[in-house]
C-alpha cells in the first residue's frame, strides 16, 4: 500500500472555511462529519464502469471539482475518474463485479470505495512491466492516490477497496 499520505490516517488537517455544504443533484447526497457522500448500488446494472464514471462525474460537478478552471484542476478530476474506472474494472475482472460505489468528499480529499464479494487481495503487479498489456490498474491507483487499502468485515463476504486523492488546488 502507499504511504504517501500528507497527514496521519484520520487527520486531514483543519478545514479551510469550515465544514463543506451538502449539495443536491440527481444522485443521492448526504453530509457527514467528514464531508459529503454519494452512494451508487450496482445491483442488476450492466455497463458498470461507464455508469460509475458518469456517477462520479456528476458528483464532481456538484462538489465544484468540475468544470475545472485550470489544467491542474482538470487533471485532478480526470485522476478521480481514472481511479474509479480502475477500481470498478478490478472488481469486474477479479471479484464477481462490484456491489457498491461510495464517494466521500471534503475540501481536501476525495475518498472512493468500491465494495465487492471477492476474496482476493488487490496489489500492484510486481515487477511492473509498462510495455505489457494488463496488470496496470493497481499500479495506477498507487501512483495517483494519497493512500489506498482494503477493508474486510469479519462476518460479511467480500471487501471494500478504497482510495483517497487530494482535492485540486
Amino acid at each position: 500500500m502507499s504511504t504517501t499520505r500528507p497527514y496521519s490516517p484520520g487527520d486531514r488537517g483543519p478545514e479551510p472555511g469550515g465544514a463543506s455544504e451538502t449539495s443536491g443533484g440527481d444522485a443521492p447526497a448526504e453530509a457527514t462529519s467528514g464531508g459529503q457522500v454519494r452512494r451508487l448500488s450496482f445491483d442488476g446494472q450492466s455497463g458498470v464502469v461507464p455508469l460509475a464514471r458518469d456517477f462520479t462525474r456528476q458528483a464532481l460537478y456538484a462538489w465544484g471539482w468540475l468544470p475545472a478552471a485550470t489544467a491542474d484542476q482538470r487533471a485532478a478530476a480526470e485522476d478521480v475518474l481514472l481511479v474509479v474506472s480502475e477500481l470498478v474494472t478490478n472488481a469486474c475482472l477479479h471479484a464477481e463485479g462490484p456491489d457498491r460505489l461510495a464517494i466521500t468528499c471534503d475540501r481536501k480529499v476525495i475518498r472512493l470505495e468500491v465494495t465487492d464479494r471477492g476474496s482476493g487481495q488487490p496489489a500492484p503487479r510486481t515487477p511492473h512491466r509498462a510495455g505489457r498489456p494488463g496488470g496496470h490498474g493497481m499500479f495506477i491507483v498507487q501512483r495517483l492516490c494519497l493512500d489506498w487499502g482494503v477493508v474486510r468485515s469479519p462476518d460479511v463476504a467480500g471487501k471494500t477497496v478504497w482510495a483517497e486523492l487530494g482535492a485540486p488546488a
